[in-house]
């Protein structure tokens, strides 16, 4: 188990030449999710941030949704929404040794994640996102600590409206990690964003590998 904080700080980003930007940074925990592009494209990106991941050490690089790309390409982590998951083979995910991130926003969708037991489990949002329409209202604060109380044994991934100056009422609340968008790539200076998100976690020393 880790204890470097850089670990609890996620981007999430839409494309493979963020990874080029942030992992130079100490960006060690990155998420690449990307949405309405060519079955080319998305193998293209995924093979590419997976061989710019392996030059960083304990790089854990996670591949949103696309889980037959993942075994295929050799991908150690993958995440996958409440409906990717109902439509993904559990079994071949867990035979090529891909740890396994799921997302939740309710207690009927905590119990359905638990149940293909994951390495981490992300619950959102926590607060207002204009990221995407949401059918699921903020969980706040309190929701962290009940999830917390119900899988301690797994990491907590928080998400969703989450800006650094909210952060530290975020771990407050018993996040483990906390998964970062709009703060990031949004940014007038998304590296020295994310420089700071990365000091922040330093000295919370919050851990550690989600994965």
């Amino acid at each position: 188990m880790k204890t470097a904080g850089i670990y609890g700080f996620y981007p999430v980003v839409d494309d493979v030449r963020w990874l080029r930007r942030f992992l130079p940074l100490g960006v060690r925990t990155i998420q690449l999710r990307i949405k309405q592009q060519s079955t080319a494209a998305v193998q293209r990106q995924l093979r590419e941030a997976l061989a710019i991941a392996a030059d960083y050490d304990d790089c854990q690089m996670i591949i949103n949704d696309y889980w037959r790309e993942a075994i295929a390409l050799g991908a150690r982590w993958l995440h996958l929404g409440q409906g990717d998951l109902a439509g993904a083979d559990r079994a071949a995910i867990q035979a090529a040794g891909i740890k396994l991130g799921i997302s939740t926003h309710s207690f009927e969708e905590l119990a359905n994640a638990l149940e293909a037991q994951p390495d981490h489990l992300a619950l959102g949002p926590i607060y207002p996102t204009t990221l995407k329409q949401m059918p699921w209202s903020p969980q706040g604060l309190a929701r962290i600590g009940e999830w917390k109380t119900r899988c301690s044994e797994l990491p907590l991934v928080a998400i969703g409206g989450i800006t650094l100056e909210r952060a530290e009422a975020v771990l407050a609340a018993g996040a483990d990690a906390i998964a970062v968008v709009s703060d990031v790539l949004s940014a007038p200076n998304p590296e020295d964003r994310v420089c700071a998100w990365l000091d922040l976690f330093r000295e919370a020393a919050t851990p550690a590998q989600i994965g």
